[in-house]
């Protein structure tokens, strides 16, 4: 059989290609709509004005991502299984404690951003008066406020779908806003409100559509249900607080990077690194659907003890995604200095070395986009806080002294070295788990 057939074949890998591929679709259009709005964004505002847009509104999602705690993944994990289960009782308290924990937490990260919104200003900007712009922008992090137990909602009811459907929406709005900017020579406030609308709308559309769905599935009276307890919700409050751990060491030391590049260098080093960042980002667009729809699946197959299954699954999604990773890696490579030039502009073509180092990495890192979500299945959510705490302080260690010496270069070089020796380790932690189990239960 070829292995064609053997894709075609697989009724699970069709199931999840068949849900990727709806919200791939919708996607793509939203990337070219992120395409335009970055493009132009860069073009009116310059290196240093892009630069401080991309600070502004990194800070705010750091100081959330510090006290968030992934509830999509605490929904998906538990609530999933419930709901596989037919216990509906106990999925709608979990579904009721997720929200209100994140809502809570939402509050919080706003409230810290406002306070700190000096200290950001001049630790992290060269721009005087632009503290306002990150308590504005926070702003967004009130209106998503519960974003992620929605995301776990709509990928357990399989219907995530629509979370491309709103993302599409949002899209829309901001580019024609961002689009009107730049004809009528705007400034930054504008694009910011710009971003600002986008994240308002993809937060409301998120939690609307799942409360239809909640009512779809367990009815109109699902809030109802009582919170589970302190005694019998004990693992699931060490999930969410171990979620909540890897999620903050996670955004301190891989995706706070412009904040990181802002306090090394300047500005005008953040533009460049912000355009190589985002074009490398492109990499997700066909990797994001999958990791959506692949995290319930692994959860069931683990939960069931389908071991010969699983692996089979992830061998078939690991091949899938290194083939299409590994070609538009390549296509970055070959053709990173035109795509920067096309994006932003000449200006921007500096930026070009950071881009190849961050493609090594992000392809490593999309290739095994499994390798967390197979850990939470099999019980193990402490486990990636450990490498992610160990690897990412080495990252920041030498980030001292290679960054302020070597620029924009080093930092991509020190986040690809994040990806492969991280994700590296927890695959390969996930894998020989699964090989112990198999070997107990035989």
């Amino acid at each position: 059989m070829s292995l064609l057939s053997k894709f075609k074949d697989d009724p699970l890998l069709s199931k999840v290609l068949r849900s990727s591929g709806a919200l791939f679709s919708t996607n793509t259009i939203s990337l070219g709509l992120s395409v335009i709005q970055g493009s132009l964004a860069a073009r009116l505002l310059g290196l240093e004005g892009f630069g401080l847009l991309g600070v502004v509104m990194v800070y705010a999602a750091v100081i959330n991502s510090i006290f968030s705690f992934r509830m999509s993944e605490l929904v998906v994990r538990y609530g999933g299984e419930y709901l596989g289960k037919g216990e509906n009782n106990k999925a709608s308290a979990i579904m009721k404690a997720a929200g209100l924990t994140e809502a809570a937490v939402s509050l919080l990260a706003f409230l810290i951003v406002a306070l700190t919104a000096g200290l950001a200003e001049h630790y992290l900007t060269e721009s005087p008066d632009s503290a306002w712009m990150f308590t504005v922008f926070a702003v967004g992090l009130l209106a998503n406020f519960n974003t992620e137990t929605s995301t776990g909602i709509l990928q357990v009811t399989h219907k995530i779908k629509l979370q491309g459907t709103i993302n599409l929406i949002q899209s829309i709005v901001t580019a024609l806003i961002i689009v009107s900017a730049f004809l009528l020579k705007g400034a930054l406030p504008v694009i910011l409100g710009a971003y600002l609308l986008g994240k308002i709308i993809f937060g409301l559309g998120m939690f609307f559509a799942a409360q239809v769905q909640l009512r779809r599935v367990l009815g109109g009276d699902w809030w109802r249900v009582p919170l589970p307890t302190v005694k019998s919700s004990r693992e699931m409050i060490r999930f969410a607080v171990s979620s909540n751990i890897s999620a903050t060491i996670i955004k301190i030391f891989r995706e706070s990077e412009l904040l990181w590049i802002a306090f090394f260098l300047s500005t005008e080093a953040v533009g460049l690194y912000r355009v190589a960042y985002i074009i490398v980002g492109f990499l997700a667009i066909p990797a994001d659907p999958l990791i959506a729809t692949t995290f319930p699946e692994i959860n069931r197959l683990v939960v069931e003890r389908a071991w010969p299954r699983l692996k089979d699954f992830l061998r078939k999604i690991t091949t899938l995604s290194f083939t299409y990773n590994l070609a538009l890696g390549l296509g970055l490579v070959l053709f990173g200095r035109w795509v920067i030039q096309i994006y932003s502009g000449e200006e921007y073509i500096p930026a070009y070395p950071a881009l190849v180092a961050l493609t090594i990495g992000l392809v490593f890192n999309y290739t095994l986009f499994w390798n967390r979500p197979l850990l939470l299945s099999l019980g193990l959510p402490d486990f990636p806080i450990w490498v992610t705490l160990t690897v990412g302080l080495i990252k920041v260690g030498l980030a001292f002294w290679l960054v302020p010496k070597y620029g924009i270069v080093a930092a991509g070089a020190l986040l690809s070295y994040y990806y492969i020796a991280s994700v590296g380790v927890m695959v390969l932690r996930g894998l020989k788990e699964i090989k112990s189990i198999e070997s107990r239960e035989q």
